[in-house]
């Protein structure tokens, strides 16, 4: 498996947009390398008799489940809710961005 140097360190931060201390850089590579170390270990178990899991559990949902309930005769709900609403177009409520979709600064 690749070791982690400082270039490499350098590199993944480039690429994950965070800055390092450079004082923590040397730890950083150290809990990186021992993390690969990890991974070789795991790679090193002979998993040819494991059966591949198709799900985490065997537990079956008790809830009910999910129906469409009419909307018909709630008029009145929507109009209020639309007039507590800070912002609509139409009948859509308007809400704030969630993402940034600007490029970043280099």
């Amino acid at each position: 498996m690749a070791n982690i140097d400082k270039k490499s360190l350098e590199h993944l931060a480039s690429l994950a947009r965070i800055e390092l201390d450079p004082n923590d850089e040397d730890g950083l590579v150290t809990d990186l390398q021992n993390i690969l170390n990890h991974f070789e270990e795991l790679q090193a178990i002979n998993t040819n008799e494991v059966l591949p899991m198709t799900g985490g559990t065997s537990l079956k949902n008790i809830f009910r489940a999910d129906a469409v309930e009419s909307t018909e005769g709630s008029g009145e709900l929507k109009e209020r809710i639309k007039k507590s609403f800070p912002e609509s177009a139409g009948s859509l409520l308007v809400i704030p961005p969630v993402f940034d979709l600007t490029e970043p600064d280099k």
